[in-house]
């Protein structure tokens, strides 16, 4: 689609001119707020924030002091990748790599707007850039401010965002969210079910660490591509940022990836750590790193998409969380403290009845979805319309 948008009379700007970041802080223990927001409360590519945390759930860090309103803006500076930024319309807390933001219209740019600067593909190819750190690259306030893009005048930003704000508005209204918390019942439905030979996760397949990766192998005679806990999401493979290192022959061999293994993440925070995604086909062969757990089905004992039900299941039961080691920030799983859970697991037929109940409910989660995903292209056409083609 074209807006047909006469630029000319735009302004070029410096984000750290026209935006400003709070830095109030409150500590929840004194009750001064009673819910906050982590990084697993954020969807990617949603612009507002719904989900959030009790204070009092012991899930919370220790850094989650920085106050936000109805109506400001989080940014989470870890892994501008992602995607994970919205408005709120509640109080609470977050920790200090969120950014709490409001926007300077007496500076020229309109609260309304804000959330499409930051979801604009344009500034989100520059946050990935200028990150810094390995592990969990993170854009760093400094940075933030320092990119520079064009402002439409306040009246013409207010139209556009009005339109932008529109089409969220019907990609929110897809009842993806009704279909997952069906998907959920069923997957609650597993720990529920008494039938079955209790067995640990070990007696189900082969249970595997990634590839240790260090700077050394960041150059040699056989770079290939590898995924990290960052490809890694509840259900779904990232690929749009896939990495390459050196595997010699007999590691390609040994961490190589093939269709029906579950990668599930090693080292994540607390409420994501376990998260699992099925592998089916890659374009190229394929491998992995020690931030991942790669589980290998025993098909006489277990479905591949069976056993991915049912890790998804102690994702969301929270046994993951409470098997794995708490560092500073990060949860540890272990491949130990996995491969030793205890599941029961039904025999094959029970399985397969499970697996056609539960692929009709993926059905209508995958139609919503394909709904939503031609929404959000949609509103990035629009973007792109907006945000790009002025230099």
């Amino acid at each position: 689609m074209s807006l047909n948008l006469d630029k000319s009379g735009w302004k070029r700007v410096r984000l750290g001119d026209v935006i400003r970041r709070s830095r109030s802080q409150a500590d929840p223990a004194n009750g001064d707020v009673d819910r906050y927001v982590g990084g697993g409360h954020i969807d990617s590519d949603s612009l507002t924030i719904e989900r959030f945390g009790d204070v009092n759930d012991g899930q919370m860090g220790s850094t989650f002091t920085y106050v936000f309103k109805p109506g400001q803006i989080l940014f989470v500076s870890a892994r501008p990748y992602l995607r994970k930024s919205g408005v709120v319309n509640f109080s609470g807390v977050v920790a200090d790599k969120t950014y709490v933001l409001d926007a300077i219209p007496e500076n020229g740019l309109l609260q309304e707007f804000l959330p499409f600067v930051l979801a604009s593909d344009h500034f989100i190819a520059y946050a990935t850039a200028e990150a810094t750190g390995s592990m969990n690259p993170r854009l760093l306030w400094g940075q933030m401010q320092r990119y520079e893009f064009h402002v439409p005048p306040l009246d013409e930003q207010q139209r556009l965002a009005d339109l932008l704000w529109a089409v969220e508005r019907h990609r929110v209204a897809v009842p993806l969210a009704s279909l997952l918390r069906v998907e959920a019942g069923l997957l609650r439905s597993l720990a529920a079910n008494q039938d079955g030979e209790l067995r640990t996760i070990a007696d189900l397949g082969s249970v595997l660490m990634g590839r240790q990766r260090s700077p050394q192998h960041a150059t040699g005679d056989h770079m290939v591509p590898y995924l990290r806990v960052a490809n890694v999401g509840d259900n779904e493979l990232r690929m749009a940022d896939v990495r390459k290192m050196n595997f010699t022959p007999s590691e390609q061999r040994l961490y190589s990836l093939q269709p029906g293994d579950i990668l599930v993440s090693e080292g994540q925070s607390r409420d994501l750590v376990g998260q699992s995604a099925l592998v089916e086909e890659f374009p190229e062969p394929m491998f992995f790193q020690n931030t991942l757990i790669r589980f290998r089905a025993n098909t006489e004992i277990v479905r591949p998409w069976y056993a991915q039900a049912v890790f998804r299941s102690l994702l969301f039961d929270g046994t993951f969380a409470d098997v794995a080691t708490q560092t500073t920030s990060i949860a540890h799983l272990g491949v130990k403290r996995f491969a030793g859970i205890q599941v029961l697991i039904p025999g094959l037929a029970e399985q397969d009845e499970f697996l056609d109940r539960f692929a009709a409910v993926r059905a209508g989660i995958d139609a919503a979805k394909q709904e939503k995903d031609a929404l959000t292209q949609l509103r990035q056409a629009v973007s792109e319309e907006i945000f790009g083609g002025v230099e």
